[in-house]
């Protein structure tokens, strides 16, 4: 055996184990129990699966991980530290002129915060209702929904859900 080899045999373990060890620390798992909407018509269920197919990798520094049940209303970050939910009936509070809102890469979005302290975010003005909840250790500002509003710029349209 070489010598040159020998080293690289020795660190090979430590490393793999710390790659495990993070893959472990993955905030709330490595999947997360999203209950998909109840089955929307079936032009939102085709916006939700062209999103679902666009999604970023990463939100926020967060891997995307499963979802359970697999659904492609449904998709996931950092376990359930952020959940997407697409297809989803129109909120009640979007007809409260009152509500808060952002504008990120040409999406509107309704901002709630809810009583455990993350935020909802739903949009507004597109053929299909998207819903991202986010957990109160991730919702320090909207910035995280810049790739996902590109995603759903990219695939559901811009107009007025009947749904």
């Amino acid at each position: 055996m070489s010598l040159h080899r020998r080293p690289v045999r020795v660190l090979a373990m430590p490393v793999a184990l710390a790659v495990s060890a993070l893959a472990a620390c993955t905030p709330g798992g490595s999947e997360a129990r999203v209950d998909p909407p109840p089955a929307p018509p079936a032009d939102v269920a085709g916006f939700c699966a062209a999103l679902h197919e666009e999604l970023p990798e990463t939100v926020a520094g967060l891997a995307r991980t499963r979802t359970e049940p697999e659904s492609d209303l449904t998709a996931s970050w950092g376990g359930s530290a952020i959940v997407l939910r697409c297809g989803i009936a129109k909120p009640p509070k979007m007809l409260d002129p009152k509500q808060e809102g952002v504008h990120v890469n040409d999406v509107a979005w309704l901002l709630e915060k809810l009583d455990d302290g993350g935020f909802r975010f739903t949009t507004g003005l597109r053929l299909a209702y998207t819903e991202v909840r986010v957990d109160k250790e991730h919702a320090t500002d909207a910035g995280m929904l810049v790739g996902l509003s590109t995603a759903i710029a990219a695939t559901v349209p811009e107009g007025i859900s009947s749904y």
